[in-house]
């Protein structure tokens, strides 16, 4: 860290805390990498948390000459996000929304994520503009400094086009709502020789006839090169100059706080149709026919593009190695407010496919599950060059437009010099309607060989979308390093040195982050290029995208999934390479880092690989290395899997003297004794906490074995399996439902006709899943083994299914395999074999619900929400909860990990409610002390609601 950058540090120690003001090596080289094939470490990262906290550090980083660089989520493709100075990093805290106007105006905090604002705005029957393929992940923040579109925004619908009005801090630290009469007033006053500039670069520009038509003829296309210098044609007040111009500027012109959109409708009623051309320029005259007619969204695939999905689930069966050569598709959807428009929008569309020879179709469909199918197709492919490329290359995915009546000769031209520079795997794709085209290849560094091919490859690129075809060297995924040195070639000196201008007017000292949009460097897009080292074969695949992180539980804590892989690949290296005493310093540095910040804080739920483009699971690494760090546990881990029962019957006795003793000695004792119990054994005597249940009495399976279902002309016989977690834990003490799990699964399965079957030896049985999330697969295999011994048994080797009552359960069996098994999970089950046998009676209260990770993954979330549905009409889901981080038992020796992943949650909870269901009892326990309303399984609200 360099004196400025330290002077700055100490200045605002005493305003932010500690905790958000990070300078460890290791977290300081995981927020070194964003989305793009750019490495750039930073000296400080502060996670700002308000305004107040951003007008702070702007006016310390000035008065010391210190540069900085803003960052939301980091998916920025182009190297935008990163830094070797100051990163300040804004999502957690700027989660705020407000609805306008029954939601046609939606006001939203730079931290939110462009899809939760969707989720806002999609009862109203709203959206906001801007689509882009990250919007999951994304954050306002970033879709507006990046002036993101995506694949049905086009050109009209993106931030720019859509923006009502914005809340900015300029470099000097300075607060402007251009939504508030009284700051705009207040900004006139105090800048009102900033305005006059603005305004005067406004008039210039609107006088220079030949420069004010280049910049309307450039925008018609999708453009994010360089700064929104159309603000200056579009305009002329300059507060609204001020506004647009920070759309698009990449956090080179000050930091954006909330933006306003004017949002737009989202019909209900959609379908979708795949059209396979025989060539290119059949494809491409079809786009320029269809612009026209009803289509929300046209992507084009090229050969190439179907090429790399071929063999993947739920493809056409024309998709395959034989389709010809020079084929070139269509995806094309259309939305509608009714199914009348719908059905005539689709005849408009067929009308005009139909003048054109066509090789193969997929008939529009309005089936979800089918077009789903289709769209996948679309969105599988730049993860499918991800995941063949060799170890130690990167994917790189660019991004340009043509003008879209020169869209046909720009796609032969491009195919072209992926010949001549021996790109054999790339593929075009992209937003037809707009000429916008993704190109995606992979690309080696590790040589000045492959430098220098990459280097020659984008020159020769840009000459040909920016000058032979006038288009745009990036049309949403912003400037960035990676086009910087060629901003100038696309624009033209007048138009260039207008954006420089611009960029000194708002930022004299050039400390917003530099080299971003306006650099002088023209090595800049080729240098800083980040190493890809092999580190396990688990994850090295990975593209460090970031797509994961919003699922991860300890993302506000320690490490994402993203995070963890970019340390584990330094360490790896390391291992491999360090030779001096430095680089050796620095690997046990990191090593000692990562024990605690990738491997104690991993829940290794899994939820990452539901986010990742390819299928990358950072929790089976954790596992990995949890196993080769506890090879001497295996001879315990071996024994209690041996004396399961004993030890069970151990941890009830443990339950019932803490109930006991809290009876006794009440909540606030019982929680400073254990809490001190805790601390002084290193963490390794568990953390008790006021929603730990007591034990479960034994007797009521003895209930369940001699107890009959009633008479039915037919009666179903299932063997019920309750987990280890629901056979030994009862109820804690705020919870009002004082029965066992298992008394209620059974009473429900009566009340449904069915005869229960219990296994034999129930008390010794597990799934294996806590030994196998403690890195011991041998005991884990061992229980698996025993527990589909005994359930085969108990089921007639098959005949009769098996029902399981716990999430996690359920998922490590079917993960394991359960060959001659038929294996429900509870939720499955009441879903498909419950709802139509019961009646049910809704209550009318409040009921929180809460998705396990490993239901998720099952894909039991929306059967969750069905069964609640039946039983109340105020279902309360909360929002950016994922996985709860309670991950078996690591809520107790880490309960700072289930404390973080469930912030959001007590806030949420509503007034009146008392009660809120799962179907994981650990998950329940962190979620019952976190909202201080006792959560307990799904199958108790049925079972109360039905007869």
């Amino acid at each position: 860290m360099n004196n400025a950058v330290s002077g700055l540090l100490d200045a605002i120690k005493g305003s932010i805390p500690e905790k958000r003001l990070l300078t460890d090596a290791s977290r300081l080289l995981a927020f070194g990498t964003d989305a793009s094939f750019y490495r750039l470490i930073p000296q400080l990262v502060i996670l700002a948390e308000t305004e107040q906290e951003i007008q702070l550090i702007l006016n310390e980083a000035n008065s010391r000459q210190v540069p900085v660089t803003f960052r939301a989520a980091g998916t920025s493709l182009s190297g935008q996000a990163i830094t070797d100075s100051v990163l300040i990093v804004a999502n957690k805290g700027w989660t705020g929304h407000e609805l306008i106007n029954g939601g046609e105006k939606i006001c939203l905090q730079t931290g939110v994520i462009g899809s939760e604002a969707n989720a806002i705005l999609a009862p109203l029957g709203r959206k906001i503009g801007p689509d882009p393929a990250s919007i999951n992940t994304c954050r306002i923040g970033g879709i507006t400094a990046n002036n993101a579109s995506g694949m049905c925004c086009g050109v009209a619908q993106n931030t720019y086009h859509t923006l009502d009005s914005i809340r900015l801090i300029l470099a000097d630290g300075t607060l402007l709502d251009t939504g508030d009469v009284d700051s705009v007033a207040a900004f006139r006053k105090s800048h009102g020789k900033l305005l006059s500039k603005v305004a005067g670069l406004a008039k210039q520009v609107q006088g220079n006839e030949e420069l004010a038509h280049k910049i309307r003829h450039k925008y018609r296309l999708k453009n994010t090169t360089g700064l929104s210098i159309n603000a200056l044609v579009d305009f002329t007040d300059p507060v609204d100059v001020l506004a647009h111009l920070m759309v698009g500027s990449e956090g080179t012109l000050g930091f954006i706080s909330s933006v306003t959109y004017n949002t737009v409708p989202d019909h209900a009623h959609k379908a979708s149709s795949l059209v396979v051309f025989p060539d290119v320029a059949t494809c491409c005259r079809a786009v320029t026919a269809l612009k026209p007619a009803p289509v929300s969204s046209v992507e084009l695939m090229d050969r190439r593009a179907m090429a790399s999905v071929v063999g993947k689930p739920g493809l056409p069966a024309f998709i395959n190695e034989n389709l010809d050569k020079n084929a070139c598709a269509l995806l094309i959807e259309t939305r509608a407010e009714d199914s009348e428009t719908l059905h005539s929008q689709i005849g408009e569309i067929n009308k005009v496919v139909g003048e054109f020879i066509v090789l193969e179709v997929v008939e529009f469909t309005e089936v979800e599950s089918e077009y789903a199918k289709l769209w996948a197709i679309r969105k599988g492919l730049f993860p499918a060059v991800g995941a063949v490329r060799e170890t130690g290359t990167t994917v790189i995915i660019e991004d340009v437009a043509f003008p879209i009546e020169q869209l046909t000769e720009g796609v032969l031209r491009l195919q072209e010099l992926f010949d001549k520079y021996k790109y054999s795997e790339a593929l075009i794709f992209g937003h037809a309607l707009e000429g916008n085209l993704h190109f995606v290849f992979t690309q080696a560094f590790d040589t000045d060989e492959e430098i220098e091919r990459y280097r020659l490859f984008m020159d020769d690129v840009s000459k040909l979308v920016a000058v032979e075809f006038g288009g745009s060297l990036k049309a949403e995924h912003g400037t960035g390093r990676n086009m910087a040195p060629y901003v100038e070639l696309e624009w033209g000196s007048d138009a260039y040195q207008l954006m420089c201008q611009i960029k000194d007017l708002f930022d004299p000292e050039n400390l917003l982050n530099p080299g971003v949009i306006i650099n002088d460097d023209e090595n800049s897009h080729i240098t800083n290029l980040k190493p890809m080292p092999a580190a396990d074969e688990l994850v090295d695949k990975c593209i460090e995208c970031g797509f994961c992180e919003p699922a991860c539980p300890s993302r506000n804590i320690t490490l994402t999934p993203r995070k963890r892989i970019v340390l584990w690949r330094e360490i790896s290296r390391l291992k491999r390479e360090a030779s001096t005493s430095e680089d050796k310093a620095r690997l046990k540095e990191l090593e000692g880092d990562y024990a605690y910040l990738g491997l104690d804080t991993c829940a290794a739920c899994g939820l990452c690989s539901m986010r990742c483009p390819v299928s990358i699971n950072t929790g089976s690494l954790t596992k990995k290395l949890r196993q080769e760090n506890g090879k001497g546990h295996t001879g315990k881990a071996k024994w209690v899997g041996d004396h399961f029962d004993g030890v069970t019957s151990t941890v009830r006795t443990t339950l019932k003297v803490a109930d006991a003793i809290h009876g006794l000695i009440g909540t606030k004792a019982m929680t400073a004794v254990t809490k001190a119990t805790h601390n002084l054994s290193g963490k390794r005597i568990p953390l008790w906490n006021d929603a730990m249940p007591d034990a479960v009495d034994q007797k009521a399976f003895d209930v369940i074995l001699n107890t009959s279902a009633p008479e039915r002309e037919k009666q179903d016989t299932i063997v019920y399996f309750p987990s280890c977690a629901s056979r030994n834990m009862g109820a804690s003490r705020s919870d009002f439902e004082k029965e066992p799990l298992v008394t209620v699964m059974t009473r429900l399965l009566e009340k449904a006709g069915y005869n229960v079957v219990l296994p034999e030896n129930l008390p010794s049985l597990c799934c294996g899943q806590p030994f196998s999330s403690k890195g011991q697969p041998e005991a884990a295999k061992q229980k698996a083994e025993e527990l589909h011994n005994a359930l085969l048994k108990a089921s007639n080797n098959g005949e009769h299914p098996i029902l399981s009552d716990t999430n996690s359960c359920s998922w490590q069996q079917k993960e394991k395999g359960t060959k001659g098994l038929t294996v429900l999970d509870v939720v499955e089950f009441i879903h498909d074999h419950l709802l139509e046998k019961l009646e049910f009676s809704p209550i009318d209260e409040p009921v929180m619900v809460h998705i396990p990770c490993s239901l998720q993954k099952l894909g039991g979330g929306d059967k969750m929400k069905a069964i609640v549905s039946r039983c109340t009409s105020q279902m309360v889901i909360p929002k950016s909860i994922t996985c709860c981080g309670f991950a078996g038992d690591r809520g107790f020796s880490h309960p700072e990990l289930n404390a973080s992943a469930l912030e959001p949650l007590k806030e949420q909870v509503p007034e009146g409610c008392n009660e809120g269901v799962s179907a994981n009892k650990t998950c329940e326990i962190g979620l019952t002390h976190h909202s201080g309303v006792p959560y307990h399984s799904v199958a108790y609200l049925v079972d109360r609601c039905t007869r």
